[in-house]
């Protein structure tokens, strides 16, 4: 079990490129390619799984590859407005979604977020970086100043999971006593022959009831990674390669020129001037939460608290009063309270939410918590603040 724990230090060996984005993939796509057959690979435990996965990145044997992306869900919430944006995260909460990908290495990246009619790509080129929308017509450039080992990928990824790499690192940070972990027989995805991981809750209060993380034969790269619920035959979501090439894609593939017509905007990459950073520290303080934000538990069945500042939920009301619709997040929001059950108890009321995978408790006095795990452990969590 030690080998197992060690888990949470591994950085699998999936191009750094191919998480560049700050939206999320959008797109109709196919269904993500189920495991055909059982080759016959060497057996490996897992914790000989694990330790080769780390022994490939601590080599630096990032891997060139190319291929299709397909993230899907089914979590069984509601219709959301504006829940197919090409940018909104949200989007990643249901249906399915596309995208493709090359990576030659760090400074060789691209990303495409399809969508019906519509395209985002995210581009670095050595020190050139773009990020072009065709719904918009518009190209932004970067030209990036810094050294290679100095500058990071830009743009950096954030929230949901958007490739099977970022799906598997947070799963395997739950390894440990709380997780029974078992290798299932191998199989084919995408093509590739394929270990299976499985990864169950040793906790019953977890609405997970188990991941299957299927890696490469011989890159032990994460080619899929499958989320069910507690009896599920069928993953709630999932996300993973539907067809992948391990070679170094063309110099083409990292070329980008506007289209003629296009909107193109010019974005410096000096640093901040000390008025810069103040004005932006103070926007970040305003639009994030408190100091009360703290995680409660821990493993499969940690919640997250976060407090909204007080503003921010006075806006959020207002907006939802007047039943705000499109993309605005507000509208989302909206639905999902509408569809969420009142509450109350000594630690207050508010409407909690439960969907396959997680629930989520919205107090009226503006705390928010969410977990993979059934509500009743989010009201012991806002019972005990």
């Amino acid at each position: 079990m030690s080998s197992l724990k060690s888990s949470r230090a591994i950085r699998w060996a999936v191009p750094v490129g191919a998480v560049v984005v700050v939206g999320a993939a959008i797109g109709a796509g196919p269904v993500i390619a189920a495991a055909q057959g059982n080759p016959a690979l060497p057996t490996k435990t897992a914790a000989q799984l694990l330790a080769a996965a780390g022994q490939a990145h601590k080599a630096g044997n990032l891997q060139p590859l190319s291929g299709t992306v397909v993230e899907s869900a089914s979590l069984g919430i509601p219709a959301l407005p504006g829940g197919r944006s090409g940018t909104s995260p949200v989007s990643l909460l249901s249906g399915s979604h596309t995208a493709r990908v090359w990576y030659g290495d760090q400074q060789h990246v691209r990303l495409a977020l399809l969508d019906t009619g519509s395209e985002t790509d995210f581009i670095r080129n050595g020190a050139d970086t773009w990020q072009w929308s065709s719904a918009q017509n518009t190209a932004t450039h970067r030209q990036l100043t810094e050294k290679p080992k100095q500058q990071q990928p830009e743009p950096k990824p954030s929230g949901a999971p958007l490739t099977p790499q970022q799906a598997a690192d947070k799963a395997l940070a739950a390894v440990g006593k709380t997780t029974t972990v078992r290798v299932d027989p191998t199989g084919r995805v995408a093509g590739r022959d394929a270990y299976e991981l499985v990864l169950s809750p040793k906790d019953g209060r977890s609405l997970i009831g188990q991941v299957r993380i299927a890696l490469d034969g011989r890159t032990y790269v994460p080619l899929r990674v499958q989320v069910y619920a507690h009896g599920a035959s069928s993953p709630a979501a999932q996300i993973g390669f539907t067809s992948v090439t391990f070679t170094k894609p063309a110099a083409a593939n990292f070329s980008f020129k506007p289209p003629s017509g296009a909107k193109v905007v010019q974005q410096k990459s000096a640093g901040e001037t000390p008025a810069q950073a103040a004005q932006k520290k103070q926007k970040g303080a305003a639009a994030t939460p408190s100091a009360g934000q703290k995680t409660i538990g821990s493993g499969w069945v940690a919640v997250e608290q976060l407090s909204l500042p007080q503003n921010a939920q006075n806006a959020q009301n207002a907006r939802n009063a007047q039943g705000a619709k499109g993309n605005d997040t507000s509208g989302m929001m909206a639905a999902l309270q509408k569809a969420a059950t009142p509450v109350h108890g000594s630690w207050g009321s508010g409407r909690v939410l439960r969907t396959k995978l997680f629930s989520a408790l919205l107090t009226d006095d503006g705390r928010l918590y969410v977990g993979a795990v059934t509500p009743d452990v989010l009201t012991q969590a806002a019972a005990h603040r």
